[in-house]
């Protein structure tokens, strides 16, 4: 076993002791890790290509990016303030919420197929037996993405919460954009 002596305190090594169990990680070396990957050159998006959003995306050294806040949605034309069909189902809101996006992207030089990642959180729409509508999000998501004219499907996390600010409010939106290479 190896040993190490620390203000007069024996102890042993995490690799003393799973070698004097027997663990098999402590009788075999550890293989060393591989050698750090050069940062690719473009955007580089990877998951399956039939998968409706990507498992990830590596950005090139040096990319400059543009993250939005949480963004949430409209109130529909002419609603009233206590009107719970002022905002919409999530599908509306979520349509909303992008178009307000798209909106903040095209300020910055940038459109929708620059995004390479959202969050999402939604909460229970009462209309739906208080459940998430993962329907009606996913709905609005391909109407920008994965599409013919917008092919991008960006890496995606959607997180179920308890409640948003205003109580009416069924998804809040945040992007994270990327400048195309020169």
């Amino acid at each position: 076993m190896i040993e190490r002596v620390c203000a007069g305190v024996t102890t042993l090594t995490i690799a003393a002791v799973l070698a004097a169990t027997g663990t098999a990680a402590a009788q075999a070396p550890a293989a060393a890790a591989p050698p750090p990957a050069a940062p690719p050159g473009a955007v580089t998006f990877y998951g399956s290509p039939t998968a409706q959003i990507a498992a990830g995306v590596v950005i090139p050294a040096g990319a400059a990016f543009v993250w939005t806040s949480g963004t949430v949605p409209s109130a529909a034309a002419g609603s009233k303030p206590d009107d719970p069909a002022r905002f919409g189902d999530t599908r509306t809101q979520a349509v909303s919420v992008l178009k307000s996006i798209e909106g903040q992207l095209a300020k910055q030089g940038l459109a929708m197929k620059d995004v390479v990642y959202l969050r999402a959180y939604l909460v229970a729409d009462p209309a739906k037996g208080a459940k998430i509508d993962m329907d009606g999000w996913s709905a609005a998501y391909k109407e920008f993405f994965g599409t013919a004219q917008n092919p991008t499907k960006p890496a995606r996390s959607t997180v179920g919460v308890a409640a948003l600010v205003n109580p009416l409010w069924l998804i809040e939106i945040e992007a994270f954009a990327v400048f195309p290479g020169k």
